[in-house]
């Protein structure tokens, strides 16, 4: 069978190619690597101090590879610090899940259940993210010791679901409000009521949501600080960040360890983006255009 040779075509895409190839977007890559190879400088200093023995690790010695491999210093860290990782884990998958649930069931009624009311209610759930979280943590703590919360994994999984609703409620209620209303009265012609509308259609459509949600909400209670450490106050039930803070509060720091210690401590949300990092960008991608 002949080929046939297209002229134009092959214009178009040797122009196209020159263009991949020029000096322009070479200074670009070049540039975006070595802005990447900046942006990885801390963690590759996390992770060969973390490999080093401990008389090896000096800030003369900060940017050295190691002279030899050693894993002690993460036998270390887990034996301190694996409570606190379990203890983590309890606390940040009933509050992401449950902050999901409560924030795609109020972005569903503001956006498709309006009453008299609703903006003004949802303009003062938004302001709750800007409130910081060191203004609202004396009555915070009150409140939790009058209702025997106080000092309990419970107690700050209720306080963060209740700061996460505000952008839960935000990222589902833009989500739902581009789904087509006629789908919603097509619905109730058949009999579905509120809540039979929200489990069966408007949660399955909702899937890239609740993975922008999920992340998002893992990844902020994960890495909390000052909740953790006011709220519970026994260091063994304390979460990962408070507990890590505390292995290189002294005088005299194993960094080995603290830097193993950094490592396992971020290793949760790591896998949670390299697994659902895709999901992330077609949820956001998602949320932007039906927007």
């Amino acid at each position: 069978m002949a080929t046939i040779a297209d002229p134009i075509r092959g214009t178009v895409m040797e122009q196209s190619g020159r263009r991949r190839g020029g000096p322009r977007n070479i200074l670009k890559t070049v540039f975006l690597t070595g802005m990447a190879l900046f942006y990885l400088l801390p963690i590759y200093v996390v992770v060969i101090t973390s490999v080093k023995q401990i008389a090896d690790v000096s800030t003369a010695t900060m940017w050295e590879l190691p002279t030899s491999i050693s894993w002690g210093s993460y036998q270390q860290a887990w034996d301190s610090l694996s409570p606190n990782l379990a203890q983590s884990l309890r606390l940040v998958v009933p509050a992401t899940i449950l902050s999901a649930l409560f924030g795609a069931l109020n972005g569903y009624i503001l956006s498709k259940w309006k009453f008299r009311g609703s903006d003004v209610l949802f303009t003062v759930m938004l302001f709750g993210m800007f409130i910081p979280y060191q203004a609202i943590l004396i009555p915070l703590i009150r409140f939790l010791q009058e209702v025997g919360l106080y000092n309990s994994v419970a107690g700050l999984v209720i306080v963060h679901v209740v700061y996460g609703l505000p952008i839960t409620t935000l990222i589902f209620r833009n989500f739902f409000t581009a789904i087509p209303g006629e789908l919603i009265e097509a619905a109730r012609v058949d009999g579905a009521g509120l809540l039979g509308i929200f489990f069966r259609i408007m949660l399955p459509l909702s899937v890239p949501a609740f993975v922008v949600v999920g992340i998002f909400q893992f990844t902020n209670i994960w890495n909390e600080f000052l909740f953790g450490l006011t709220i519970i106050t026994n260091p063994a039930e304390q979460p990962i960040t408070v507990a890590l803070n505390n292995l290189s509060g002294s005088f005299s720091v194993d960094w080995s360890a603290v830097m193993a210690g950094s490592v396992l401590a971020a290793l949760p949300t790591a896998l949670i983006y390299i697994l659902l990092g895709r999901f992330f960008i077609r949820g956001m991608l998602a949320g932007s255009m039906k927007g």
